[in-house]
């Protein structure tokens, strides 16, 4: 499994970086969103238990851009089903993403319009330099987003603020993005921004495979469902724990654990996305 277009690096073991830095803004086209169809199941192969997303690219004039949005120059010729079949096809490529067994960081430095505003859906936890900016513009094209801001920005900022959003297409700072619950976390430069990437991912890949796939599941699939359902998840998860042998692993190693030694986990079990 290759990637021409996507960078991957693994700076350590159970964690993977991904930087977008291709085209003139990261626009986003066919050639990366097959690369992305095929990092679930990178991540799962590899291992990785945290994934990082970032960019490096720069602007002609030095501006740090995220992503610019969706690579609309491909589609000139294509035909209203064509188009409509890609953008089912970015949307279902997110969305199982989204479900990637990894805690997922996104970190934002610079530009995030469009496209690159709905990736932000995609991840567990959302970064921002102060420089950082966001917006929808789509439905000044006559289009609106198609790839999660409109079915699921909602339940991350509310019903107004995504109406807000998209309805307006107005750019907002990185600190209105923490203000609405777009981003979680914000910081003066992408420097400080990874540095607290790592350390989230050093946490993360101290813990059980197993385990975090399963909380992962059992959180995501108990989004808008009753609270019998959410119990049942939350049992068939921690039961999946326990019958992977996991739950033993943790009991046999307590004490070095509190030590803040990393006990034998076995190979993840489920989450293969």
């Amino acid at each position: 499994m290759t990637f021409d277009h996507l960078h991957l690096d693994t700076p350590t073991a159970g964690v993977a970086v991904l930087t977008f830095d291709h085209g003139k803004a990261n626009e986003m086209g066919t050639p990366q969103l097959r690369e992305l169809e095929l990092l679930p199941a990178w991540l799962h192969n590899n291992g990785i238990v945290c994934l990082i997303t970032r960019s490096t690219k720069r602007s002609s004039k030095g501006t740090p851009i995220f992503v610019a949005g969706a690579n609309v120059t491909e589609r000139v010729g294509w035909s209203d089903d064509e188009v409509k079949a890609h953008v089912r096809y970015q949307r279902a490529t997110l969305q199982q993403l989204r479900r990637a067994a990894v805690f997922h960081v996104v970190l934002v430095e610079g530009v995030c319009l469009g496209w690159g505003t709905e990736y932000l859906l995609v991840g567990d936890y959302r970064l921002a330099t102060d420089g950082a900016s966001f917006a929808l513009p789509e439905t000044g094209l006559g289009i609106l987003p198609g790839a999660g801001g409109t079915g699921e920005l909602w339940s991350q900022v509310g019903v107004p603020q995504a109406l807000r959003l998209g309805m307006t297409g107005e750019r907002i700072s990185a600190a209105e993005a923490v203000r609405i619950g777009l981003v979680q976390e914000r910081f003066e430069s992408g420097e400080q921004g990874m540095e607290r990437a790592m350390a989230l991912a050093s946490l993360v890949a101290r813990k059980s495979p197993t385990a975090l796939a399963a909380f992962k599941d059992a959180v995501l699939d108990s989004v808008g469902v009753g609270e019998g359902q959410r119990s049942e998840n939350e049992a068939v998860a921690y039961e999946r724990c326990v019958d992977t042998g996991e739950a033993a692993i943790g009991r046999a190693h307590f004490a070095q654990i509190r030590k803040g030694e990393v006990p034998p986990w076995g190979p993840r079990q489920g989450g293969e996305g």
